[in-house]
């Protein structure tokens, strides 16, 4: 099995639920092919680098997963064939790729729990 990352980008128009149900999609295809989600993010709506069928706002989605090679194309056929979906983009992590990943994750987790700390002391003082 190999580290796979894939970002996609959905189109600006969705409501907060429809983009749920896009990226809810795209995980039970993952699960179904019996894959292993390892990390998913939430990049939230940002400005495209250049406009895509006239829309210059797109919701990017983020999904780190283990996967055999075979998953790839399955997923990919589900990102073509869903008109939410603007543009997407799977690679294979190598392993200073899955590295740098897994010390992002782990920064991001520390900043997290370090936010939580920070609130409940302000509630224990207060």
């Amino acid at each position: 099995m190999n580290n796979y990352e894939t970002v996609f980008i959905l189109t600006p128009v969705l409501s907060d639920d429809q983009v749920k149900e896009a990226v809810e999609k795209f995980r039970n295809v993952l699960l179904a092919e019996k894959a292993e989600i390892v990390n998913e993010e939430n990049w939230g709506l940002r400005k495209l680098a250049y406009p895509i069928d006239k829309k210059t706002t797109g919701s990017y989605q983020l999904i780190e997963f283990k996967a055999d090679p075979s998953v790839i194309a399955v997923l990919e056929t589900q990102f073509r064939r869903d008109e939410r979906v603007i543009r997407y983009l799977t690679f294979r992590q190598d392993k200073f790729a899955f590295e740098y990943a897994e010390k992002r994750r782990r920064l991001k987790a520390n900043k997290e729990s370090i936010t939580v700390k920070e609130e409940e002391e302000t509630e224990n003082v207060g």
